[in-house]
């Protein structure tokens, strides 16, 4: 082989901490050279995508909207990622929790009470909580692949989405657009400000970021999720049970990535319509990774994330740059943080074709 990678004895925490800072600079360098070769001024540019989406009060509080449903998920990724089980699915699951909690909130349109908020997102948060535990059912009683269960799932709620949409839950009176109806203001998350758009769904990420905290390092639960994602053998042989941890980091993922999907309907959009996400599930890993898995360090991350969605809506229509330039920037930080850890957990080494012969010496006996 030409090269071969060996594990290092000693891994830097301090280096750990901060490969993501560098696969962010990495990024931004990469991105200067692309607009650079697109003829636009890279610093110009920069201002347009980092700088003018939060330059008041109204663009902090569509910054926050965006990160909403990226921090539930990823939130909920980090429980499941601890324990070393590689939910792919936020994304699908995101999807269902919306569709079910939409499904209610049309069928409460005259029911004006307060209680119809949270029987809403109940349903939202235990729909994305369902869909996740097929994919705990099919790992526990057949050995199946959670990413790959996962991944297959998340097409499947999208087109049980689009079909609900298009068919059942179809507003009549909508002029044939594919969306539900307006949900009831009992139904809807209150905003926190006049004139801005910020919904109560903030405080349910500050709630959901305390918890996943308080239960990955102040619990023996989370004790146990995170020595089953260390080692699984260990785990065993201290008396853990893996399918029982598997169903619980699966189903909290899912309950958060399905109330990140509830929030949405009931928050900013008011209704169901096929573009719920444009992939926050998707984005949610990322924002992960770049975290740590740490509460604190996801949302950092994830402001960063919302900030790269924003921005690119702003140079989209002031720069007239493609929509997929936020998907370019995700794919080019994630695999700058993976190359960036790879070489920290791993010592590169040169293989045998470029290694010096060694000269064999044999002894002679006298003649």
């Amino acid at each position: 082989m030409l090269l071969t990678l060996e594990p290092r004895l000693q891994q830097s925490r301090r280096h750990l901490l901060l490969s993501p800072l560098l696969a962010a600079l990495l990024t931004l360098l990469c991105g200067a050279l692309l607009f650079a070769a697109l003829g636009h001024d890279p610093l110009a540019t920069f201002h347009t995508l980092l700088i003018e989406p939060v330059q008041d009060f109204y663009g902090v509080s569509e910054l926050l909207i965006k990160a909403i449903p990226i921090l539930l998920c990823a939130l909920g990724l980090a429980v499941a990622y601890q324990a070393r089980i590689w939910n792919i699915g936020a994304e699908g699951q995101l999807l269902i929790g919306a569709l079910a909690g939409s499904a209610l909130a049309i069928n409460l349109l005259d029911w004006d009470s307060v209680l119809a908020l949270p029987a809403v997102i109940l349903t939202g948060v235990l729909a994305g909580a369902l869909w996740a535990a097929l994919a705990a059912w099919l790992r526990t009683h057949f050995n199946a692949n959670e990413i790959l269960t996962t991944i297959m799932l998340n097409y499947i709620a999208l087109n049980l989405l689009l079909y609900f949409v298009h068919g059942p839950l179809k507003d009549p009176e909508g002029f044939s657009f594919p969306q539900s109806a307006m949900f009831a203001d009992a139904s809807r998350l209150p905003t926190l400000f006049d004139d801005v758009r910020l919904h109560a769904g903030f405080y349910l990420v500050l709630l959901a970021a305390v918890a996943v905290w308080v239960l990955l390092s102040r619990s023996f639960l989370g004790f146990q999720v995170r020595v089953l994602g260390l080692d699984s053998r260990a785990a065993g042989l201290m008396g853990f049970r893996e399918k029982r941890l598997v169903w619980l980091a699966l189903l909290i993922s899912g309950g958060l990535a399905g109330l990140a999907g509830v929030s949405e309907v009931t928050g900013p959009i008011g209704q169901l319509v096929p573009q719920v996400s444009p992939g926050y599930g998707y984005a949610a890993i990322t924002v992960a990774f770049l975290g740590r898995l740490n509460p604190l360090g996801i949302i950092v991350a994830g402001l960063l994330m919302a900030l790269l969605y924003l921005g690119g809506e702003n140079a989209q229509m002031t720069l007239n740059l493609p929509q997929s330039l936020t998907e370019l920037f995700q794919g080019m930080m994630l695999f700058f943080l993976l190359a960036c850890d790879l070489l920290i957990l791993y010592r590169v080494r040169l293989g045998s074709w470029f290694r010096p012969a060694t000269r064999k010496h044999t002894e002679h006996a006298p003649a």
